[in-house]
């Protein structure tokens, strides 16, 4: 569900515990003079994930499923526990049927159901959906499947996903009216990775129908906010470790297994990333610990203190909700992910004078699809090590730029 304004009062209740989750990221207290902003890229590593990698490789770092030596058994252990692992914290509704695929990250993830599974469901005449606003990496396979099919002679149709104009979120209406008897197959975002909208994914599968498969592509969602498969009613999960406070070259599928054919990624399997593997049930762990609710309401109550005061500056255009601008708003607040644009400065240069002022940000198209914003933009993307303070400096300097 959306997350309603609780900015002042999730800054005052949880400072405490921020301060002490900020400590235990080794990089961020090492480099007091930046500010990490960047975080829907990748995350930060706490000191818990560096430990559990460090351990590993000097305890028991073998192959896993190809020995059965104890080194080996132990890896391989390790292995089927980050699968339970990734079961329990995305809330499964049937942990006995369902199967979790590690892969290197939620683009090679979306690509295996594109490629391996999804052309087992459809048939000629068939629909699938696709958010063609949203990060290519949930548009691109898809299409790629379509094309794939044609040249078998299986013709299926691409339903472009109706977006309201206003708020950047799903038109859960519209779609409603759009999804029909042969609607197969439906591709959604949890958080929009420009507009930082949560886009309401609950809503979807009263939109679709019972039969629809539905995939969520969570890797903004996954480690920043709680992700209920059971509660989203949803087929598949995909999602990337490195966003999660894992390693990079690690993310897992969790599928459902209860609509279409059952989900196996093609081809032989050779040597799984067991040392990402481990990272990932670290993280896992200490995001648990953490509390991703906690997590959520931190990181919106900086996105909502940061578009509240630029709203305020008349040189700047932020994307997405006009309506959530402002820092008493009634309306659901970004999810830690806030891109703006200087009407006068590209957002290139301006990204370069922002991190001669030690911020860290990214700057440019953010792989949005054909759909979406077609000039570049400046993106600053939360997590729980980032403070009030470096929003208010960074507001400072835009200030001075206006």
């Amino acid at each position: 569900m959306a997350t309603c304004f609780q900015g002042p009062t999730a800054i005052e209740e949880l400072g405490d515990w921020q301060r002490a989750l900020r400590a235990q990221f080794p990089i961020i207290t090492g480099h007091p003079d930046l500010a990490y902003l960047d975080s829907a890229a990748t995350s930060q590593k706490p000191q818990a994930v560096l430990d559990a990698v460090q351990t590993y490789l000097t305890t028991a770092n073998a192959n896993a499923g190809r020995g059965t030596y104890p080194w080996a058994n132990r890896t391989t252990a390790l292995v089927e526990e980050t699968r339970e692992r990734v079961r329990h914290f995305l809330d499964d509704p049937a942990p006995l049927r369902s199967a979790v695929h590690f892969t290197s990250g939620a683009t090679e993830g979306l690509r295996a159901i594109a490629l391996d599974w999804l052309p087992g469901l459809l048939t000629d005449g068939d629909e699938i959906v696709v958010p063609s606003a949203d990060h290519q990496a949930n548009i691109e396979p898809w299409l790629e499947t379509q094309q794939q099919l044609a040249r078998q002679g299986v013709h299926v149709r691409v339903l472009p996903m109706p977006y309201q104009q206003a708020s950047g979120d799903y038109d859960h209406t519209a779609l409603a009216y759009l999804a029909g008897p042969r609607t197969r197959f439906v591709a959604v975002t949890h958080v929009h990775h420009v507009y930082g909208g949560n886009m309401n994914i609950h809503r979807i599968r009263q939109a679709v129908g019972p039969d629809a498969v539905v995939c969520l592509d969570a890797a903004q969602s996954v480690g920043h906010l709680p992700v209920s498969a059971a509660g989203l009613d949803v087929d598949f999960v995909v999602f990337s470790g490195h966003k999660a406070m894992a390693l990079p070259g690690t993310g897992a599928v969790w599928a459902r297994q209860a609509r279409g054919p059952a989900f196996t990624p093609g081809g032989w399997s050779g040597t799984p990333n067991t040392v990402g593997i481990v990272s990932l049930a670290a993280a896992l762990d200490w995001l648990h610990a953490a509390g991703t609710e906690r997590i959520e309401r931190w990181a919106a109550a900086l996105a909502s203190r940061l578009t509240d005061g630029l709203r305020r500056l008349d040189a700047y255009q932020v994307l997405g909700c006009q309506s959530s601008l402002a820092g008493d708003s009634p309306v659901q607040q970004r999810q830690g992910i806030v891109t703006f644009r200087h009407r006068e400065i590209g957002s290139g240069d301006l990204g370069f004078i922002l991190f001669s002022h030690g911020f860290m940000v990214r700057s440019d198209h953010h792989c949005q699809g054909g759909a979406g914003e077609q000039e570049e933009s400046v993106r600053v993307s939360l997590h729980a090590y980032n403070t009030v303070e470096e929003i208010d400096r960074l507001l400072g300097v835009l200030a001075t730029l206006g």
